[in-house]
């Protein structure tokens, strides 16, 4: 990337772009769709570690990164396409969800796992 990206608008863009470059808006795509991909993404990432790779550990097939960094990459650059793809602002909802967050008791809603 020539420009790279800077913030969580700038990165939503360019995935929504590169999305849109590469052909995955040719035919209309359901919410439930884009769902399963970003889905799909974090069950790739638990095959890695099935599979005895280490939480930072990339490494290549040819020259495609995989690991379990590379999965998660995956899964937020999903993200970012569907936001980009449905006028999200997704900084915007971090940032709220984060404050929120930031206002809870400790270990809320008492779930064990």
């Amino acid at each position: 990337m020539d420009n790279e990206p800077q913030s969580i608008d700038e990165f939503v863009q360019a995935a929504h772009d590169n999305a849109i470059d590469k052909g995955w808006y040719e035919e209309p795509r359901t919410f439930g769709e884009m769902i399963a991909l970003m889905h799909s993404e974090l069950s790739e990432a638990l095959e890695e570690h099935r599979n005895g790779r280490g939480f930072r550990e990339i490494y290549y097939e040819g020259e495609k990164p995989c690991g379990i960094p590379v999965e998660l990459a995956d899964t937020v650059i999903r993200i970012f396409d569907t936001c980009g793809h449905l006028g999200i602002d997704f900084e915007a909802a971090i940032r709220e969800k984060m404050t929120y967050n930031a206002t809870r008791p400790q270990r809320h809603g008492g779930k064990k796992l």
